[in-house]
């Protein structure tokens, strides 16, 4: 509507909220009868090219229309993905229009569908993936990595028996992917599963988020959905995630005489207009200060951080306590349970990215005291050197810097010095800063998977720098897809 409106300043702030709201990547469609796709599409992307707080993540050239994708794909900016192509009108336009893809250089969707129509079963869903993949990889040479297959997720409980098992297949083909076609990601459009209970938000919000948390540990990379849509998996309403998990793993078909979905109908009112929801919402500000701020954290609520801050900050204080202990105790506390949600696949990526939102919020309002502290430890004649220096980057081809900002302040904090060098930010540039500013450790951030291998190459430009070995200089790194076993290795 805004599109067709003209209103391209309303619809790149729809987009701008996309991406504060945690999206990794922005899907642009411009499908609409009533506008020129063509020029639409050229026209959004080119505005968001010239918005750094849009552009920063990858876009989605969405269409239906081959001509629309090709003009995205002449004027975006970076690498892009296709979103997408098939088999449906035969293998011959198929390998026409990977062809084109592979010249801009962008990645791809690629649908089950074929001849026959799409995959709606697990084993024409796997057949489909491997028929396609043999003819992009095997004999067009398309690289693996920049395949993205979506092996079409479909609304479950529908009340149709041919339906109960979409959620499952969907999952199973998913770790098949993952298993047999090397290097190839898995992307579904996630809100489909639901749209039986569209009406009711809170349970569409449930379904979502027990697909996911079982998707994801089969192997699913990405998804489309609104990043505002989804719960945290160890938070959802027991009864409701039991009848979810049910109707979504298509379990125990005949319970009580009633099969999943009849058992979920059941209860599905109770949960209409989020009145759950809403008495859950009061409830936790009767909770204890410090439990308060750990339930902010996990579900990304800022309209009460800051008096609560400010209340754990006098609770201490009262107790002789310093302002950095509210930083190192409540909030890193609230901060490791979002840790470990996410580690266990209950909770996603958006919702960390607002959790940190918060814990920036949080640790905002205490900088000030913390100075304040400082300036009267050096009134009286007291000692704040330094600990040391660190240089602290978000490497290259990565621009997520929340997490890595907040470390930067406790560092400060603790009288550490600390030079933060941004975002994306390359191997050389990091190396060179370290010894220009005579470091005593380097800090490294990344969000996104392939940061892991850019701070491996960082850790070994290192090894082989005399500089760096002889000092035997630390390494730090962080992020959401970091881990001990990949630190480790």
């Amino acid at each position: 509507r805004l599109i067709q409106e003209e209103k391209y300043e309303e619809a790149l702030q729809v987009a701008r909220e996309q991406v504060e709201g945690g999206a990794q990547i922005l899907d642009v469609n411009m499908d609409e009868a009533m506008i020129d796709g063509k020029h639409a599409m050229v026209t959004f992307l080119n505005l968001i090219a010239s918005e750094p707080d849009i552009s920063r993540v990858p876009v989605m050239i969405d269409s239906s229309k081959w001509s629309v994708i090709e003009a995205g794909l002449q004027c975006v900016q970076g690498k892009a993905i296709v979103n997408s192509i098939s088999m449906k009108e035969g293998e011959e336009p198929f390998r026409q229009q990977a062809k084109l893809i592979r010249r801009y250089g962008a990645a791809t969707v690629v649908m089950a569908f074929d001849e026959k129509g799409q995959a709606d079963t697990y084993e024409r869903k796997i057949e489909i993936c491997q028929r396609s993949y043999n003819i992009l990889v095997n004999e067009l040479g398309f690289p693996a990595e920049d395949i993205i297959f979506d092996p079409n997720i479909f609304a479950i409980a529908t009340g149709i028996e041919e339906h109960d098992n979409y959620a499952n297949d969907f999952i199973n083909a998913t770790a098949w992917i993952k298993q047999n076609l090397p290097g190839a990601k898995v992307s579904g459009g996630v809100s489909n599963v639901s749209f039986s209970f569209r009406g009711n938000d809170v349970v569409r919000e449930a379904i979502h988020t027990v697909f996911l948390y079982h998707a994801i540990r089969a192997g699913l990379d990405m998804g489309i959905v609104n990043a505002g849509q989804l719960g945290v998996y160890a938070d959802l309403d027991e009864k409701l995630k039991e009848r979810v998990e049910d109707v979504v793993l298509n379990r125990f078909k005949e319970k009580d005489g009633k099969t999943p979905t009849e058992r979920l109908l059941e209860i599905a009112d109770e949960y209409k207009g989020g009145g759950a929801k809403a008495e859950e919402t009061l409830a936790w500000r009767e909770a204890p200060v410090r439990d308060r701020l750990t339930h902010a954290l996990v579900h990304g609520i800022t309209s009460h951080i800051v008096e609560d801050t400010e209340e754990m900050r006098l609770e201490i204080a009262g107790a002789g306590g310093r302002p950095i202990e509210v930083i190192e105790g409540p909030l890193m506390d609230g901060m490791n349970v979002v840790g470990d949600l996410f580690g266990e696949g209950k909770m996603f990526l958006p919702q960390v990215v607002k959790s940190a939102r918060v814990m920036k919020q949080a640790v905002a309002h205490l900088v000030p005291y913390i100075e304040e502290e400082k300036r009267q430890i050096l009134e009286r004649g007291g000692d704040v050197r330094s600990r040391g220096k660190i240089i602290m980057a978000t490497v290259k081809g990565d621009v997520h810097d929340i997490g890595k900002n907040i470390v930067t302040v406790v560092l400060q904090c603790n009288n550490f010095d600390v030079v933060n060098m941004g975002v994306m930010v390359p191997c050389n540039e990091i190396l060179n800063k370290a010894k220009e500013e005579k470091a005593d450790m380097i800090g490294l951030s990344g969000l996104i998977t392939p940061s892991l291998e850019e701070m491996t190459y960082v850790a070994q430009e290192m090894q082989r720098d005399d500089y760096f070995r002889s000092k035997k200089m630390p390494l730090m790194i962080g992020g959401a897809t970091t881990s001990r076993v990949h630190t480790a290795v």
